[in-house]
């Protein structure tokens, strides 16, 4: 029996001004390629509001679920940015300064330009250990698994430079492609019929409209190499045996 190591993630992305749409969210797609290329599975997102209760209730209910917790948002300098305030809640820890983050936001700023709003970015929960920043020096988070990072998308994405060492991923998720020019109804009966025959294998269908054509693109996924490259090959034989076509790799839209 092949054995898969599975680690799973979520991420929670805290900010009232996601939910409105005031500010589109771009931070989801890079964690999620990032945390594949670390052999990581991310499972489950939350967009959730800047409210206290909301922010604790739901950070202790995936970082039980999960192995590992990524927030992003909530941590800059404005009166609106609860969420550091509130992992140290959701741990029940005392929310003081730290020394370290205070270090570094001195060297960066200088002592005539700390004022009071970015001396609230040294506030940490006790016990955490620092997330570097190297865009603006105010660091990010690491408390137990739960990785709290800027909402900023090119901070928080120079943060994840200081995680690849404290992530242990499992085997990775691979993936493999074919598109047919044909509605996927057509083709319902036979991805069942791989999808069953492989139980480490997962088959999405998505379909497409491209110039003036319908069609579908096959993605299949899974953690074991053999396996993928099997039902790859047998759903190749099985869509020929329609006597339809298909063709390697995603559809260019």
């Amino acid at each position: 029996m092949t054995k898969v190591k599975t680690v799973t993630a979520s991420m929670i992305i805290i900010g009232d001004e996601i939910l409105s749409g005031r500010t589109k969210d771009a931070n989801l797609t890079h964690l999620s390629l990032w945390l594949n290329r670390m052999g990581v599975q991310l499972k489950e997102v939350r967009v959730i509001p800047d409210i206290a209760r909301v922010i604790q209730d739901t950070v202790n209910d995936l970082r039980q679920c999960f192995d590992y917790v990524f927030t992003t948002g909530g941590i800059g300098p404005t009166h609106d940015d609860i969420t550091a305030a509130n992992i140290a809640a959701a741990f029940d820890v005392p929310f003081v300064q730290n020394e370290e983050a205070l270090a570094l936001l001195l060297k960066h700023y200088g002592n005539e330009k700390i004022s009071d709003a970015r001396l609230r970015m040294t506030m940490i929960p006790q016990g955490a250990s620092l997330i570097r920043n190297p865009i603006s020096a105010a660091p990010g988070f690491q408390m137990e698994n739960v990785f709290v990072m800027a909402g900023i998308p090119v901070v928080m994405q120079s943060m994840l430079l200081d995680l690849e060492k404290r992530i242990y991923g499992g085997d990775r998720m691979l993936s493999k492609a074919v598109h047919v020019f044909e509605g996927e109804s057509y083709f319902a009966g036979i991805l069942e019929e791989v999808e069953q025959e492989f139980p480490h294998v997962s088959l999405g269908s998505y379909p497409f409209f491209c110039n003036k054509r319908y069609g579908a693109s096959f993605i299949l996924r899974s953690q074991v190499e053999a396996d993928l490259e099997a039902a790859l090959a047998i759903l190749k034989l099985k869509i020929g045996a329609l006597g339809r076509e298909c063709f390697d790799g995603e559809a260019e839209l």
